[in-house]
């Protein structure tokens, strides 16, 4: 069966867009790409032991070498022989927060490939929350490492349709999960001697990691190495300019002979830009997280001049819905 769907991609140069797990699994075997869907958002996998799988995810998205992966795994268990240790803490958070967004940075072990760590001494991993995934999971004998299916630095595609649009013509297959519930990023924590450091912002906040380990995480603050996927300057971006403020009616002013796309958080603006987006009528953070991305490539595609994106209240999800407003901002 997959050869034979391999046999009329490679005529028509499009992925299919399928629930067929075994297919999925048959093109990752034979050291392929395959799209495939998790709580966060949409990602490129590749067997995450195989050098020349990997190097494929490089080459399709246009990835910076020194730009980490993270590897997928299906319980804590099967990640054990790719760290060195797994300590109490990492148990912990284990039983609280996974299948989910919370990725950790752990001493990796000789059975992870270097490129997968950009020559790091630690390994970003996690357990996703997505039935399609996780099955999938549970029929390999190999990791999947998995950053978002997009071309490096745009926006994460957060359903299968964003994905075929960008990287359709690079992978045989798109597992279609549906559309990402949570819709931004994993929470990425790791540990500096004792002290518990968040390296990415994401939908699992400091107060819950903080809930949990009896002391809540510090912040990255050196920008300069790349010690965990989305740390890099500039990042999920549009290709329109982008403009992130507090201050929504004065920014519109300014830019008003200018064809205008809005999001704001809650609230319409009576503004009479060219195209407005509210992410939640009913200002729920979740919510809004959950279709920032989506929003952001709809008005992408509409041909504005500038995109005006009303920054979140800052505070519990908030903090990673700015984290990535900043970063797609700053081109």
């Amino acid at each position: 069966m997959y050869l034979k769907h391999v046999l009329l991609l490679k005529f028509f140069e499009l992925a299919e867009i399928t629930t067929a797990i075994l297919d999925a699994k048959e093109a990752l075997d034979d050291h392929q790409l395959v799209a495939i869907p998790t709580e966060t958002v949409y990602g490129l996998a590749a067997n995450g032991s195989s050098e020349i799988a990997l190097k494929k995810i490089f080459k399709a998205k246009g990835r910076p070498a020194n730009n980490p992966l993270i590897l997928h795994f299906k319980n804590l268990e099967a990640i054990a022989p790719y760290v060195k240790v797994v300590s109490a803490q990492t148990k912990l958070l284990a039983e609280n927060f996974w299948p989910g967004p919370l990725t950790l940075l752990l001493e990796k072990s000789d059975k992870v490939p270097p490129i997968v760590t950009a020559g790091s001494p630690r390994v970003a991993v996690r357990v996703p929350n997505h039935p399609i995934t996780l099955e999938l999971l549970k029929s390999l004998e190999y990791p999947l490492a998995a950053p978002s299916a997009n071309p490096s630095g745009y926006i994460s595609p957060t359903n299968a349709q964003h994905v075929a649009a960008q990287l359709g013509d690079k992978i045989p297959f798109i597992l279609d999960g549906g559309p990402c519930t949570s819709g931004i990023e994993s929470t990425i924590l790791g540990w500096e001697g004792t002290t518990p450091i968040i390296y990415r912002k994401g939908v699992i906040t400091s107060e819950q990691i903080g809930s949990v380990l009896g002391t809540n995480p510090e912040f990255n603050t050196n920008s300069e190495v790349l010690e965990a996927p989305g740390m890099l300057s500039s990042h999920y971006a549009p290709n329109t300019s982008t403009i992130v403020t507090e201050s929504v009616e004065k920014t519109v002013l300014e830019h008003q002979d200018k064809k205008i796309g809005l999001i704001l958080f809650n609230e319409n603006s009576q503004l009479g830009v060219t195209k407005e987006v509210v992410l939640s009528k009913t200002g729920s953070l979740t919510e809004m997280a959950k279709n920032l991305y989506a929003a952001m490539r709809h008005l992408d595609t509409l041909s504005l001049d500038v995109l005006i994106i009303e920054k979140a209240p800052d505070e519990g999800i908030g903090k990673a819905i700015n984290d990535r407003l900043k970063r797609s901002s700053s081109r």
